[in-house]
């Protein structure tokens, strides 16, 4: 597929959900989707079948992401993405909101390195990889409520896992969650400081859906990445 054919395709499939690209991002996306093509042959990054270019991953690896930004408020400038793996939501989504400085956690070191390489790729500036799991990042205090956003998408959600990922938003931060349509939603079983603030539609065809939670700023100390007592 050409770069004109492949630019086409996805600037039709992101209008059919509303959504508008302009030339340059569109040539960034079609960069960050062909070296994960090339990277996906190598390690297994994604069980989208990427030399193909279908319709279906176009939509959940660039499109969704892409719906999923019109939710980011206005305000947010720093972004931290957990298990990011072969990079989607989280490229997408700082490649089409530039205010956002992205910090993507990923603990698998080969993919990591696909993930800076990817950066490079597309000339996303202030972007960092760490590779860890995100649990162990308890111990950085710079991270510590640092984050307007924390986007989760392959990452099994329980509520001692968002009470950890906590520690890294904000004071009226939100966590991110991308959920597919068997997930179950864990909008009920939050607890403070956090709290379900809407669920919202992403792609109709996947019937997937983004969990926004809140954080909420309490009367007194909650230890960070710990359940409250």
């Amino acid at each position: 597929m050409t770069s004109r054919e492949f630019i086409d395709k996805l600037t039709r499939r992101a209008r059919r959900v509303g959504v508008a690209i302009d030339p340059d991002l569109a040539r960034r996306f079609e960069a960050y989707f062909r070296v994960l093509a090339v990277w996906n042959a190598k390690i297994n990054l994604t069980g989208w079948k990427l030399t193909e270019f279908a319709p279906d991953a176009i939509d959940r690896l660039l499109v969704e992401p892409l719906v999923a930004a019109r939710y980011v408020p206005s305000s947010a400038t720093r972004m931290l993405d957990i298990g990011s793996g072969g990079g989607s939501p989280a490229i997408p989504m700082a490649l089409s909101l530039p205010r956002l400085r992205l910090t993507m956690v990923e603990s698998k070191m080969r993919k990591s390195v696909f993930l800076r390489e990817a950066v490079r790729v597309v000339e996303l500036d202030g972007a960092e990889v760490v590779t860890a799991r995100f649990e162990e990042l308890l111990t950085r205090p710079d991270l510590h409520e640092a984050h307007d956003l924390v986007t989760i998408r392959a990452v099994r959600l329980e509520p001692r896992t968002l009470m950890t990922l906590q520690a890294f938003v904000k004071p009226g931060g939100l966590l991110f969650l991308f959920r597919g349509s068997t997930a179950a939603d864990p909008s009920e079983t939050v607890t403070p400081p956090l709290a379900w603030k809407a669920t919202y539609p992403l792609l109709e065809s996947a019937r997937s859906r983004l969990v926004l939670v809140e954080k909420h700023t309490i009367g007194r100390s909650v230890p960070r990445g710990t359940p409250n007592p």
